[in-house]
């Protein structure tokens, strides 16, 4: 592929202006995919850096904060998956936690589960268009550095103390249940993104802003995937583990 011949469609749909820009990885040894990946990313409010093999990508993610990590899974040196063992293996390493994608074109062969088990949050299959690509920038925004609970935005909406913590109470509630449901609930989707939905009322009300950062993108993702791709829990599920934290024990 020329270059020069590199034209990007015309915007799906792109960030807010004032949305920070998300760091992204791009490692792929196939030039044209490295090409498309970095450049649609670049179109939804990325900002990218590239690499065409496995050590530079781990010297990269070392060295530097990534927001997500986009891998191929057969890179010379090292595929996504020896790139990211080594990382998380790594506390000091600047992208040690950050959240990762393995991308690859042998969808037939392709050993989704072990990725997954590995520590992806998904798996992009190439060729693939920006509708995919949008959806893989939506696992990192639940690392958007929102608050927890923020006091001020719950103040707020409910006037004052003593409704917010009514409010909290029954949120505990709700989150309590949540988790006990959520394996079940990926079973009927339809059911799922109803009860986000009402989630992210709840969390409006209460000020649990990461939360409702991570509904929000969960419930983006939910409207995008394929019918038959693995739902990206963990983010989601962490950040309402944490909430619950927060909440500290059940009030009534």
């Amino acid at each position: 592929m020329n270059d020069k011949e590199f034209v990007m469609p015309n915007p799906v749909s792109c960030p807010a202006p004032d949305a920070p820009a998300l760091r992204v990885l791009v490692a792929d040894d196939d030039p044209a995919s490295r090409r498309f990946l970095g450049d649609g990313l670049r179109h939804l409010g990325a900002e990218v850096e590239t690499c065409d093999d496995g050590p530079a990508a781990l010297e990269l993610a070392r060295r530097k904060h990534f927001d997500l990590l986009l891998l191929d899974c057969r890179m010379p040196g090292a595929g996504a998956r020896e790139v990211l063992d080594a990382l998380r293996a790594s506390p000091d390493a600047a992208s040690h936690a950050s959240p990762a994608v393995a991308s690859s074109a042998e969808s037939g062969s392709l050993d989704r589960r072990g990725l997954l088990r590995a520590g992806f949050g998904e798996i992009l299959i190439k060729p693939c268009d920006l509708k995919a690509l949008r959806r893989v920038l939506a696992l990192s925004r639940c690392e958007g550095g929102a608050p927890l609970l923020d006091d001020a935005a719950a103040l707020n909406s409910t006037g004052d103390a003593r409704t917010m913590q009514a409010l909290r109470g029954l949120l505990h509630d709700e989150l309590t249940n949540l988790e006990r449901e959520l394996a079940p609930l990926c079973n009927d989707r339809v059911a799922l993104a109803e009860r986000l939905h009402r989630l992210r009322s709840s969390c409006g009300f209460c000020g649990a802003a990461a939360l409702a950062e991570c509904t929000v993108t969960l419930q983006q993702w939910l409207r995008d995937a394929p019918a038959d791709a693995p739902i990206p829990l963990e983010p989601f599920r962490d950040t309402l583990q944490a909430t619950l934290h927060a909440l500290g024990p059940a009030r009534h």
